[in-house]
């Protein structure tokens, strides 16, 4: 089934030169736009600077666990495989987790967990992020989830205040 919806997806690319084009930016730009979104959030007041050192420390910790994870697990990238179509280059390594998903989700979870709006557009982003990351060819459909999943819990952990996580 994973393979089947990667197909579906992927299947469509280099049909449409603009669509195509929109999602190799979003694969290979967007992360300056949430790198943007940080640093003006970082000079608003100390509030969205929490947000920001969270936002910063769930992508460290996601970071950390990317390397864990690739150093005992490979799991072969779509195109090395099977023959698919890719638009851009990518490296060899293993497709999961997938380096792009975690860290837009990193950041996009912790914005949300504090503000529900600039969040759920920047989480709108991260899924965006994450499609094109399929119809590039360089992730299965799993490996996109399961990155999203591993960051949205991280930035989870972090962003809980300790005393809340005594309490109960």
């Amino acid at each position: 089934m994973d393979y089947r919806l990667f197909r579906a997806i992927n299947l469509l690319s280099g049909r449409c030169a603009p669509i195509d084009w929109l999602m190799i930016f979003l694969s290979k730009k967007i992360r300056y736009v949430f790198i943007f979104v940080l640093i003006f959030m970082w000079f608003r007041n100390d509030h969205y600077r929490k947000v920001t050192w969270n936002a910063m420390v769930s992508s460290v910790i996601s970071m950390f666990l990317h390397t864990l994870i690739k150093l005992f697990f490979f799991r072969p990238r779509p195109f090395a495989k099977r023959r698919v179509g890719i638009l851009i280059p990518s490296k060899m390594d293993s497709s999961f987790p997938s380096k792009h998903t975690l860290l837009v989700f990193a950041v996009s979870t912790s914005i949300f967990l504090y503000d529900r709006a600039l969040g759920s557009m920047m989480w709108l982003l991260s899924l965006l992020t994450a499609f094109s990351r399929i119809w590039l060819g360089h992730h299965y459909p799993s490996d996109i989830l399961g990155s999203a999943f591993i960051a949205t819990m991280t930035s989870i952990a972090v962003g809980k205040p300790a005393d809340e996580l005594t309490d109960k």
